[in-house]
C-alpha cells in the first residue's frame, strides 16, 4: 500500500536525485555551477505546468523562482533543446518505474481478482520537425500528420498502479507494445482489440491471469463437436437469446475460452448501425455487411470461469475498460498533455514530457487520498491537486514538510471529491454494488 511518505520519498527520488542525475547524462548540465541544474528545470516544468498546463515562460520563471533559482524568460527560453528534452524523457523513465498502489479496492465483482488492469493507447500529434523523434501514420501530405506519438498506458482498478505510460511511434501497432509482463496471477487483463493476439492470450492464460475482450470477427472458432465457425455464422445459428459456450480460437494458436453473447435490443441494433454507417461516411467508406450484422449481438470471449463471473457480470465489467478513456481524458482535458503551443519544437517535447510527470505524481496523490473510496470523482480531486501544487513544490526539498503538504492535499480531497449518484445513468461504481444487491438482474 502507499502511504503518504512513501509518495513524498518517490517524488524526492524522480524530482530531485533522478532528475540531477539526467541533467548531467543528456548532457543538459555542463558546469558545476549551473544554475539551472537537471532538478530544477525537470522541477519547474513539472510544477509550473501542472498548475497551468498553458504557463507560459514568464510564469514558469516564476515557478524557478519559487524552488530559489532566479532565471530570466530569455534564459528559461533558450534551454529547451534536444538535451533538455532527452534529460526530461530519462526523468519520466525514472517515474514510471516506480511501483506504488494503493491497498486493493472492496467492491462487488472486482474484489474476486488480485487486479483488474485495463489499456489502451492514445495518440498525440507534433509538429513536423519532431519526425524523426517519433513518426506518425501519416495524412497523405507532406507536412502533416507524419509525427505523433502513441501513449500506451495501463491501469489497475483494484489498487490503482500505473503501468506506463510508455512512449511510442505514433504509427506503432497497439499489440506490439503491450504492458502485462508483470500482471499478477490471478488479476484479469481488459483491453479493446487492437490488442488482439491469440499467442499472448494463451501465455497469459499459462501465467494464470485471465484476459476478457470482445472477439475479433475473423478468427476462426471451434466449438465442443468439433466444428468450426466463423463469429457471424456461429451467433446466427443460434436460436437463444443468449451463448455462454466453451470454445476454442483459432486453428494455430489455439486458445480456450468461453464465448459470451447477448442479443441486442432492436433500438440498440438500430443505433449501433447508424453510428457505424455515420463513421464510415465521414471516412467516405462504407459499412461491411459483417459489420451491420454484429451489431445485433454483444460478444465477448474469457478465460474467467463461470464460478466467478457470470453472464450478466461480464456485461457490467466489459464497462470497466471505459475507466482507462476517463484517465486519458483526465490528462487530456484537465492535464492537457496533448497541448501543443506555437513554440519551438524542442520546447514543445520538454512540455509534453513535463505534463506527463505532471499526472504521474498528481496520480500518486491520488493514491493516498481517495483511492479507496469507490465513488471517487477524480476529476475533482484532481481540481484540488492543481491548487495546491506550488506549496508542493516548495516543499520538496524537506521530507518533513513535503509529507505535511501531501497531508493537507489529502485531507482536502476527502472530504470534497466524491461523484453524485445517478439514477438514468448509473455510474461504474454503481452498477457493480447493484450486482451485489440484485445479481445480474
Amino acid at each position: 500500500m502507499a502511504t503518504i511518505p512513501q509518495v513524498a520519498k518517490a517524488m524526492q527520488t524522480v524530482l530531485t536525485e533522478e532528475a540531477e542525475r539526467a541533467g548531467w547524462q543528456s548532457d543538459f548540465v555542463k558546469r558545476k555551477d549551473a544554475k539551472l541544474t537537471g532538478s530544477v528545470f525537470t522541477q519547474t516544468l513539472v510544477f509550473g505546468l501542472a498548475a497551468n498546463p498553458k504557463a507560459s515562460l514568464t510564469a514558469l520563471t516564476q515557478t524557478a523562482a519559487a524552488l530559489g533559482t532566479v532565471v530570466t524568460n530569455e534564459g528559461l527560453h533558450q534551454r529547451f533543446d534536444r538535451q533538455a528534452a532527452s534529460c526530461l524523457e530519462q526523468v519520466l523513465a525514472s517515474a514510471v518505474r516506480q511501483v506504488l498502489q494503493a491497498d486493493p479496492l472492496t467492491l462487488p465483482l472486482l474484489d474476486r481478482f488480485t487486479d483488474v488492469v485495463v489499456q489502451d493507447s492514445s495518440i498525440i500529434t507534433l509538429p513536423e520537425v519532431l519526425l524523426d523523434c517519433y513518426r506518425g501514420c501519416g495524412t497523405g501530405l507532406p507536412d502533416r500528420g507524419n509525427a505523433a506519438l502513441k501513449m500506451q498506458l495501463a491501469l489497475g482498478l483494484r489498487t490503482g498502479r500505473l503501468r506506463g505510460p510508455t512512449l511510442h511511434d505514433g504509427r506503432e501497432s497497439d499489440k506490439d507494445a503491450t504492458l502485462d509482463h508483470d500482471l499478477p496471477e490471478g488479476a484479469v487483463r481488459l483491453v479493446d482489440l487492437g490488442f488482439w493476439d491469440l499467442a499472448l492470450l494463451k501465455r497469459l492464460h499459462e501465467r494464470g491471469v485471465h484476459w476478457f475482450s470482445r472477439c475479433q470477427a475473423m478468427t476462426a472458432i471451434q466449438t465442443e463437436d468439433g466444428r468450426w465457425w466463423e463469429l457471424r455464422a456461429l451467433l446466427e445459428a443460434s436460436e437463444q437469446a443468449t451463448l455462454d459456450i466453451p470454445v476454442r480460437l483459432g486453428k494455430e494458436d489455439q486458445v480456450e475460452a468461453r464465448l459470451l453473447a447477448v442479443r441486442a435490443p432492436q433500438e440498440v441494433v438500430d443505433q449501433r448501425r447508424r453510428r457505424l454507417r455515420e463513421e464510415a461516411r465521414e471516412k467516405g467508406e462504407t459499412v461491411s455487411a459483417l459489420r451491420l450484422a454484429l451489431a445485433a449481438w454483444t460478444v465477448f470471449v474469457t478465460t474467467i470461469p463461470a464460478e466467478l463471473l457470470s453472464l450478466g457480470e461480464a456485461l457490467v465489467l466489459s464497462r470497466a475498460r471505459w475507466q482507462i478513456e476517463l484517465l486519458f481524458k483526465l490528462w487530456k482535458s484537465h492535464g492537457q498533455v496533448d497541448y501543443i503551443a506555437d513554440v519551438k519544437p524542442w520546447r514543445v517535447l520538454c512540455e509534453l514530457y513535463g505534463r506527463l510527470l505532471g499526472q504521474i505524481v498528481q496520480h500518486w496523490v491520488l493514491l493516498v487520498s481517495c483511492w479507496s473510496f469507490a465513488d471517487r470523482s477524480l476529476t475533482k480531486a484532481a481540481a484540488t491537486v492543481r491548487q495546491h501544487w506550488l506549496n508542493v513544490a516548495v516543499s520538496l526539498k524537506q521530507q518533513v514538510r513535503l509529507e505535511e503538504a501531501l497531508g493537507v492535499v489529502a485531507r482536502c480531497i476527502g472530504v470534497g471529491c466524491r461523484m453524485n449518484r445517478r439514477n438514468k445513468h448509473p455510474n461504474l461504481y454503481q452498477l457493480f454494488e447493484a450486482l451485489a444487491q440484485h445479481g445480474d438482474a
